[in-house]
């Protein structure tokens, strides 16, 4: 259950710690390899975290049989779980909230600028969340642009490689969360600036608009 958008070290480190206890309490015989694909963290990382963990008292092991290892949740790991379950619930709750509400307002100032086809860069939680922000409006979100993916369909929409296999669009919606500057700066070879829809969320460091600065000089 990751945090659809780890915004400090953290909360991605409590993600990771909540991921590593329901892993290990759904299956005790579960390898230090498949814990770190579950996590999606490299496997020297699982070890770190595993003898945190146990450090805590939090998970006790014994060896089994074929030199394999059993990992058990102590009650004080059982109530960490509880805990860290209790914050990850509210930490996505405000997550929601805040991103809705930001792709709320992009697609409304899109629509009053007359932009009704919107290019969405970045199949990512934030993605979701703006398709369904562009109901309340007379937006059409027409595709989603994610370049190491192969066609098929993400939240409903189809999957291209590049803005120029999208087809006529007016803006688009940066949803890119893993390296989102890097993602704008890329875009603003081909799209204007004012054309790019950032949330606040992305923090990303916008180039400046040239109608803007007509207007000022």
């Amino acid at each position: 259950m990751p945090v659809p958008e780890p915004e400090t070290a953290d909360s991605a480190d409590m993600a990771t710690t909540l991921e590593l206890l329901a892993a290990v309490e759904e299956k005790a015989d579960i390898t230090q390899r498949t814990l770190a694909q579950q996590m999606g963290v490299a496997l020297g990382l699982t070890n770190a975290y595993l003898k945190r963990a146990m450090a805590k008292g939090l998970i006790k092991v014994r060896q089994a049989p074929a030199r394999r290892y059993m990992y058990y949740l102590t009650p004080q790991g059982f109530a960490e779980k509880a805990r860290l379950t209790r914050e990850y619930l509210s930490d996505s709750f405000h997550f929601f909230r805040r991103v809705r509400g930001e792709c709320d307002d992009l697609l409304r100032q899109a629509a009053a600028r007359g932009w009704r086809r919107v290019v969405v860069v970045g199949a990512s939680d934030l993605a979701e969340i703006a398709t369904l922000s562009a109901r309340d409006y007379e937006i059409e979100l027409v595709a989603v642009v994610e370049p190491g993916r192969n066609a098929g369909r993400f939240a409903g929409l189809p999957v291209v490689r590049s803005l120029a296999e999208a087809g006529a669009f007016d803006a688009v919606l940066l949803t890119e969360i893993g390296a989102p500057q890097a993602a704008y700066d890329a875009l603003l070879a081909e799209v204007l600036p004012e054309r790019i829809l950032c949330p606040r969320t992305l923090r990303v460091a916008r180039a400046a608009d040239p109608a803007a600065e007509r207007v000022a000089s």
